[in-house]
C-alpha cells in the first residue's frame, strides 16, 4: 500500500516517468506512463496500461487493463475505460501525419466498453456510453448510447420512455422543460382519415415556417440541438419516429407513431429524433424564420445557458 493515502501509489512493477500525477491515483503493475503525460487525482490505472506523452487525464478516471492511450487524447473527469479499449493513433497507417493534429476527447462521465475502438479526432460527449466492441468513427453526442460497427445511436442514458397512451384520454400531457404532447383531432370513416390542429387553441405559437424530414436511414439521428428563441411542433405524418428531449436535468423519449399525436418543443430544450421507420415522414412547424444563430449545437454550452437561466 502507499505510504501516504493522499499521494500517488506506483506499484513496484509499474513505471511512471511523469511527475504530473495527482494525489490518490494508483498505477498498477506493468503500467507505463511517459514523462509528458498528466494524470489527475484518484485515478485507477490498471495493469498493462500504456499512456503516451501528449495525454491529459482528469480526476477519478478508471482505465482497465490492456489500454493504450496515445498522443493527442484528452480524458475528462469521471470517465471509465473498459479492458482493451483501443485509441487508434494514426488516421493513415505509415503516414507522416502525427495524431497530435487530430485531438481525441472523451468528455466527463463517459463510459467506453471493453474492446471498443475509437478513431482519431472524435469527441465522446458527456455521460455517453460506448458499447463493448463498438467502432466509433464519428462524434458521439452527450448522453447517447452507441453500439455496432460503425457505432450508431441506439438510445440515451437515463431516459424515461413516455408511452403515447399518456394523451389518449386528454388533449395534452406535460413533459419536461415546458414541452407537451398534444393529441390532435382525428376523424375516420370509410373514405379514410383526417387529422386537424387548431393553433390558437392547442399551441402557444403561430408557425411561420415548416419543413419535412424523410428518407432518413433508420440508423441515423437528426436534430441534436436546442433553440434559443424558436418554438417547434413535431408530428410524424407517416411511419414512426422517436423524439428525445433533455432539459439539462432529465431526459424523456416519446414515439410519434400516429399523425394524431404531436410534440411541442419550446426554446432551450435539447432535442433529437432517431429510430426512423422505413418511409417515415416528420413534419416540423417552427415559430420563426430560419436563423443559424438561434441554434445551440454544443451540449456543454446548452447546459451552461440552462444553468444561467435558473
Amino acid at each position: 500500500p502507499p505510504q501516504d493515502s493522499m499521494s500517488a501509489f506506483i506499484h513496484p512493477l509499474g513505471l511512471c516517468e511523469s511527475s504530473q500525477v495527482g494525489d490518490g491515483t494508483n498505477i498498477w503493475a506493468f503500467a507505463h506512463v511517459l514523462a509528458g503525460a498528466r494524470v489527475g487525482r484518484d485515478c485507477n490505472i490498471c495493469d498493462h496500461v500504456f499512456i503516451e506523452n501528449d495525454v491529459h487525464i482528469g480526476d477519478r478516471v478508471t482505465i482497465k487493463s490492456g489500454v493504450q492511450i496515445w498522443d493527442g487524447v484528452t480524458i475528462a473527469d469521471d470517465v471509465f475505460i473498459g479492458p482493451n479499449a483501443t485509441f487508434t493513433n494514426d488516421p493513415f497507417p505509415r503516414s507522416k501525419q502525427h495524431i497530435a493534429a487530430l485531438k481525441t476527447v472523451v468528455n466527463r462521465g463517459a463510459s467506453l466498453g471493453a474492446n471498443c475502438t475509437i478513431l482519431p479526432g472524435v469527441t465522446i460527449g458527456r455521460d455517453a456510453m460506448v458499447g463493448a466492441g463498438a467502432v466509433v468513427t464519428s462524434d458521439v453526442p452527450a448522453r447517447s448510447i452507441v453500439q455496432g460497427n460503425p457505432a450508431r445511436i441506439v438510445g440515451y442514458v437515463d431516459t424515461v420512455i413516455v408511452p403515447p397512451a399518456t394523451v389518449e384520454a386528454t388533449d395534452a400531457a406535460d413533459l419536461l422543460g415546458g414541452a407537451r404532447l398534444i393529441h390532435l383531432q382525428q376523424h375516420t370513416d370509410l373514405r379514410g382519415s383526417l387529422v386537424a390542429a387548431h393553433f390558437a387553441e392547442q399551441m402557444p405559437f403561430a408557425p411561420k415556417r415548416f419543413f419535412c424530414v424523410y428518407d432518413v436511414p433508420g440508423k441515423d439521428v437528426r436534430g441534436e440541438h436546442a433553440h434559443r428563441k424558436c418554438h417547434q411542433f413535431l408530428v410524424c405524418l407517416s411511419g414512426t419516429v422517436s423524439v428525445f428531449i433533455d432539459d439539462g436535468r432529465a431526459r424523456q423519449q416519446i414515439s410519434l407513431n400516429t399523425p394524431a399525436l404531436g410534440i411541442y418543443v419550446p426554446p432551450m430544450v435539447w432535442a433529437a429524433q432517431y429510430q426512423y421507420s422505413e418511409r417515415a415522414v416528420l413534419l416540423v412547424l417552427a415559430s420563426d424564420e430560419y436563423d443559424p444563430g438561434d441554434y445551440i449545437r454544443d451540449y456543454e454550452e446548452f447546459l451552461q445557458l440552462r444553468s444561467q437561466a435558473r
